[in-house]
């Protein structure tokens, strides 16, 4: 199914772009989030008539994405959790608890944004996190885990 991305998508392609992708996640993710629209004739115009518009509000996104990142890049948290002797946690540290624990401190990060590729963090320890605000802006913050 061939699609015009609204917005620059990761591992997919910028605005304006035509791609052609599986039509259930077109249908069920991209066309719903208005991350793209089905790409028609009609829409094919309507498209080139809003550019405009759409690389203004796409460049403006880009822009409030850097500020963030320059507010929260480096921050800290310090999250407590159950563990043994050894260091090994009874559980484990996921996104929702970082989320929440930079949320607490008044720092507003959602738990789409955390990325953790190696899964949940389960020893006691310091870890870099990366956090991914736009598809063009990433930076780390620091999360400490300790023993309660």
């Amino acid at each position: 199914m061939q699609v015009i991305l609204l917005e620059k998508i990761a591992n997919l392609g910028n605005l304006g772009d035509l791609v052609k992708v599986k039509p259930g996640y077109a249908r069920n993710y991209l066309v719903p989030q208005g991350l793209a629209t089905v790409a028609t004739e009609e829409n094919i115009k309507i498209f080139e008539e809003r550019r405009a518009e759409l690389e203004k509000a796409s460049a403006d996104k880009l822009q409030a994405a850097q500020a963030r990142a320059k507010e929260l890049e480096g921050k800290s948290v310090e999250i407590a959790g159950l563990a043994s002797d050894e260091g090994k946690l009874f559980g484990s540290v996921g996104v929702i608890e970082i989320s929440d624990a930079f949320t607490a401190q008044g720092l507003e990060i959602a738990k789409s944004e955390v990325q953790l590729p190696e899964g949940p963090l389960k020893l006691v320890g310091e870890y870099e996190v990366n956090v991914i605000v736009h598809p063009e802006v990433s930076f780390n913050v620091s999360v400490t885990v300790v023993p309660e």
